[in-house]
């Protein structure tokens, strides 16, 4: 069996400038253009709390220029 299981790992909620979510490994470099949100946790963990945040799926720019467009 493999110590290396994604069960086993610790992983980090991050976020991109357009406000879009992913989880990415805690022990690895964050890739560019984003940032840790704060979150760490199991794999599942961290998807849960992504799925409590992450209510509207649309980039910010989107959400933005439609705002700025509407009414």
């Amino acid at each position: 069996m493999s110590t290396d299981s994604a069960s086993q790992r610790e992983f980090l909620v991050v976020v991109n400038d357009e406000e879009q979510y992913s989880v990415w490994f805690a022990d690895r470099d964050l890739p560019l253009g984003w940032r840790a949100e704060g979150t760490r946790g199991t794999r599942e963990e961290c998807l849960a709390h992504i799925d409590r945040v992450w209510t509207d799926m649309r980039p910010r720019s989107v959400r933005e220029h439609l705002a700025a467009h509407s009414g």
